[in-house]
C-alpha cells in the first residue's frame, strides 16, 4: 500500500531511520540476542481464570499455567499500595507484566467529547502501567469511524489521520510523562500502523522516547500473498522493529476457500501463521513477551500454549 504521508522516498526514509534503529537496539531492554536462536528461556503469558484473592495467589496461578509473562492485574483505581504489592510479587517471581490495555477507546474518534474521554481514558491506563512497571500501555491507534472505535473507514488510513494519530499520542504521552513504561499502538490492517514502515514513520513523527512497538503478526496479514509468504513480514518487522518491541500477541490466521477472500483470527496452531519464524525472532529478544489472547476459556488457552511450546521445542527454544 502506498503510503500518502510519505513526502521522501522509501529507501531514503529507511536510510534515515537505521541509525535510530541502531541506538534503540543498543538502550532498549537488556536480553537481545544476534543469532537466530537462543538458550534464554522466552516469555509466554495469557490471562489467568483462577480467582486471586491477591498478588501471592496470582503468582502462583501464573506458575502454575507456566507462565513467566501477565496481563496487568489491576485497574487504573486501585489504591497504589495494592498496585505496589503486584509489583513487588511480579519481580521477585521474575514475572514480566507485559502490558496495560487502553481497549475501547478512541483517541481520533469525529465525535469531540467521546475523543478527549478516549484521551483521557489512554492517560489514565498509561499512569497504571508507569505505576506498575508495566512494558508498555498498549491501544489501537483509533478509527474515523463514528460507531466502531476500531472499525474500517475510508479516511482511516489517509495522510490527514495518520497526522492525528501523531497528535493523539503525543498528547497521551505528554500527559503522563511516563519513564519507565512506553505507549504502544498495536499493529493493524486498516489502521496505522499497517506494516513495518508506517510504523517507523509514526515513531519517527510522534518523536516521544516512550513511544515503542507492540507486534501482533496476525493483524498484518490480510490478503494471500501475505498469508501465504508471513514469515517473510514477520521477519521484515523484527528486523526493522524488534529492538522497540515491547510486548507481542500470540493468535493465528486461517484463509478460507471461497472465492471472496474471508480471513478468521483462530488459536494458534490452527491457522497459517508461520510460528516457527516468529519465535525464532522473538529469541533475538527473549525478555520480551509474547501473549496469547482472544480465545474462549482456559482450555483453549492451555491447547495455544501447548502448541506454542510445540514450535519453540521444535526449533531448540523454551519458555521459562
Amino acid at each position: 500500500m502506498k503510503n500518502e504521508h510519505a513526502n521522501i522516498s522509501r529507501k531514503t526514509f529507511l536510510q534515515g531511520m537505521a541509525a535510530t534503529t541502531a541506538l534503540a537496539a543498543a538502550v532498549t531492554m537488556t536480553g537481545s540476542a544476534t543469532g537466530a536462536e537462543n538458550s534464554k528461556p522466552l516469555r509466554l503469558g495469557g490471562p489467568v481464570f483462577a480467582k486471586c484473592s491477591g498478588p501471592d495467589e496470582w503468582v502462583a496461578a501464573l506458575k502454575e499455567l507456566g507462565y513467566r509473562a501477565a496481563y496487568c492485574p489491576v485497574n487504573a483505581k486501585t489504591p497504589d499500595d495494592v498496585i505496589k504489592a503486584y509489583e513487588e510479587a511480579a519481580k521477585k517471581a521474575d514475572i514480566a507484566i507485559a502490558e496495560v490495555g487502553a481497549w475501547g477507546n478512541n483517541p481520533i474518534s469525529p465525535d469531540d467529547t467521546k475523543r478527549k474521554e478516549s484521551i483521557e481514558n489512554c492517560q489514565a491506563q498509561l499512569a497504571l502501567a508507569e505505576k506498575i512497571g508495566a512494558r508498555c500501555c498498549v491501544n489501537v491507534c483509533g478509527s474515523r469511524n463514528e460507531k466502531n472505535w476500531a472499525g474500517q473507514h475510508p479516511l482511516n488510513l489517509t495522510k490527514e489521520t495518520f497526522d492525528m494519530v501523531v497528535e493523539s499520542v503525543r498528547t497521551i504521552i505528554d500527559g503522563v510523562k511516563p519513564a519507565r513504561t512506553f505507549y504502544t499502538l498495536e499493529t493493524g490492517m486498516w489502521w496505522y500502523p499497517d506494516s513495518a514502515d508506517s510504523y517507523l514513520e509514526l515513531i519517527k513523527a510522534i518523536d516521544r522516547k516512550q513511544f515503542a512497538v507492540h507486534f501482533d503478526p496476525t493483524n498484518l496479514i490480510f490478503s494471500p500473498q501475505r498469508y501465504y509468504g508471513n514469515g517473510k513480514i514477520i521477519s521484515e518487522c523484527f528486523e526493522k522493529l524488534g529492538p522497540m518491541m515491547k510486548s507481542c500477541h500470540a493468535k493465528d490466521v486461517h484463509l478460507g476457500p471461497n472465492a471472496l477472500i474471508h480471513l478468521d483470527e483462530i488459536r494458534p496452531g490452527l491457522g497459517g501463521l508461520d510460528y516457527k519464524i516468529f519465535l525464532k525472532e522473538l529469541s533475538k529478544y527473549p525478555d520480551t513477551p509474547l501473549m496469547i489472547e482472544h480465545l474462549k476459556g482456559a482450555e483453549e488457552y492451555r491447547l495455544a500454549a501447548d502448541h506454542i511450546r510445540s514450535v519453540a521445542a521444535s526449533v531448540n527454544l523454551t519458555f521459562g
